[in-house]
């Protein structure tokens, strides 16, 4: 540990918090630039409701949100609309504190006027959800789960799942939400850090028992009843392959300016913690994604009063250190060294068994004369070859993987999604500064202007009317005043609004992928013959 940070370059830097721990500028570390701001609950709505907006289907994983204080009007009138359209209706509601954890500050309300919309609400905004009233239960508790997620490269994108994850349960039996369990926590919500606090919460050296649990253990269970388990596992890899490509255009844009192309700098990893909720008809839903997940592998005991003492914990090794394991073999940067050796010595290998089956077809045509005691020599196999050295693989001893790659596995099935990348990739073109997030009112002509947006009726002056609108009103909602100027999810509404003015009569995610289309297209054009005049 190098809590004063470190001079002597390493390969790989395992940070705590975020990429900005220490100023780092070779290697690999084990977080992202912006990935703490990204997860937070309000940035993660924003990023699936745009996604939503798109494919409302594919998106249908994350419960209906609104964002406090400023969207408090929608939410009423948007609650009261839905109220009088079913009178039998009869929801709940989670309201989650934007920067919370741990469970910190949540509470259930049935109806809007319940949400404490006090002086801290201004302070510390928060999410509000409509709440899973029918959750899949265990032994008649509530549970979610845990699953680590490896975001092994941002450019080209690259995900991994652990093939196991921990199930943390409520510590007292599920009942559905009314006015007289609303605040029992233990009941509700899931958070290990509230329910250990909990009387009846069991630590249990058992894997399949306790009120922490692997979810393989759960998955078993399931399937002894028949439930199609295969199904779910493609349900959650869908969940996870979605949820990332709705943070990962935004993601470039913070990599970019922490780490300029074509300057040196380090690459990036992260594990994250996607917590998941199961319906009781098997659909998962998404609670939240942690940019960073506890990986303890004990608990504290109190073994008298004030005195503590750390218990290993069985279900917590098991996943967690193979996590840690299978990380840290992938990103190893003497793995791809030692791929290279292996791919020469393989090459060489091919090589002296093209030439050796060549030389006995040869052999065996014209030498069949030959004594028996020659052709018993001539018959020799594949084991009496030359063969090279090769120095055993240090991962020779080690288990298989438990993280399983899903991306670009799964790519064909999920690259149609990937619309909002392509508009942050034209975004971070016209930034024109490195090392910025914002977009000036002369990038954004200039992106209108080289794309050839702007016609008779819509003028340059209209163009910068937009512009002034949208970025208003985003920089009124507290988004980053540290930079003037537009940011993505600015930019990706004025794109949106400049898609449906040019394609009126297609659906909204037909309307982007023809701006798109039209916008790349152009500016290769552009490209071509800046190099050609470049040329002459």
């Amino acid at each position: 540990q190098f809590p004063f940070g470190r001079r002597l370059p390493c390969d790989i830097y395992w940070h705590g918090v975020s990429f900005h721990d220490n100023d780092i500028f070779s290697g690999q570390v084990n977080k992202f630039p912006g990935m703490t701001e990204m997860v937070r609950k309000i940035t993660l709505s924003r990023a699936v409701r745009t996604m939503q907006d798109l494919f409302p289907l594919e998106y249908n994983f994350y419960p209906r949100s609104w964002i406090l204080p400023e969207e408090f009007p929608l939410f009423v009138a948007e609650v009261r609309m839905m109220k009088d359209s079913d009178p039998s209706w009869k929801p709940t509601f989670i309201v989650k504190p934007d920067g919370g954890c741990q469970g910190d500050g949540i509470y259930l309300i049935k109806d809007p006027s319940d949400i404490r919309l006090t002086g801290s609400i201004q302070s510390r905004p928060a999410v509000v959800q409509e709440y899973i009233c029918k959750p899949l239960l265990v032994d008649k508790l509530k549970f979610d789960i845990r699953l680590y997620v490896l975001l092994k490269s941002l450019e080209p994108l690259e995900i991994y799942i652990a093939k196991d994850g921990l199930s943390r349960f409520c510590t007292e039996p599920y009942q559905e939400p009314t006015l007289k369990n609303l605040h029992q926590v233990f009941m509700h919500l899931t958070n290990y850090s509230l329910n250990i606090h909990s009387g009846n919460f069991i630590h249990s050296d058992n894997v399949n028992t306790g009120s922490k649990r692997t979810f393989s253990s759960i998955l078993c269970r399931l399937s002894s009843r028949g439930a199609d388990v295969k199904k779910l596992w493609s349900d959650i890899i869908s969940l996870v392959i979605k949820t990332i490509i709705a943070l990962t255009p935004e993601l470039k844009v913070y990599y970019q300016s922490d780490i300029p192309a074509g300057k040196p700098g380090p690459t990036c990893f992260q594990i994250l913690g996607f917590d998941i909720l199961l319906m009781k008809n098997l659909k998962p839903m998404l609670l939240e994604v942690n940019a960073n997940p506890s990986m303890r592998i004990e608990h504290e005991q109190e073994l008298s009063p004030g005195v503590f003492e750390n218990v290993p914990s069985p279900v917590d090794e098991e996943v967690k250190v193979a996590v840690i394991r299978d990380t840290l073999r992938l990103v190893d940067p003497q793995k791809k060294k030692r791929k290279d050796i292996q791919q020469h010595i393989e090459s060489s290998k091919n090589k002296v068994n093209i030439r050796y089956n060549y030389f006995m077809c040869y052999r065996c045509q014209t030498l069949e004369h030959v004594s028996e005691a020659n052709e018993e020599l001539l018959d020799a196999g594949p084991a009496d070859r030359p063969e090279y050295d090769t120095t055993k693989s240090p991962e020779a001893g080690l288990p298989s993987l438990c993280l399983k790659q899903v991306f670009p596995k799964y790519a064909k099935q999920f690259n149609y999604l990937r619309l909002v990348d392509r508009v942050a990739a034209l975004f971070i073109r016209f930034l024109g500064v490195k090392g910025t997030t914002k977009l000036g009112p002369t990038g954004f002509r200039t992106f209108i202007r080289n794309c050839k947006l702007s016609n008779s009726n819509f003028s340059m002056a209209s163009v910068d009317i937009l512009y002034i609108d949208i970025t208003r009103r985003w920089n009124s909602m507290g988004i980053d005043h540290k930079e003037s100027g537009m940011c993505l999810q600015a930019f990706v509404e004025a794109f949106f609004c400049l898609a449906q003015k040019k394609y009126k009569s297609l659906p909204l995610h037909e309307q982007v992928a023809s701006l798109i289309h039209f916008c790349e297209y152009h500016l290769a054009a552009l490209d071509e013959k800046r190099l050609v005049c470049g040329r002459v």
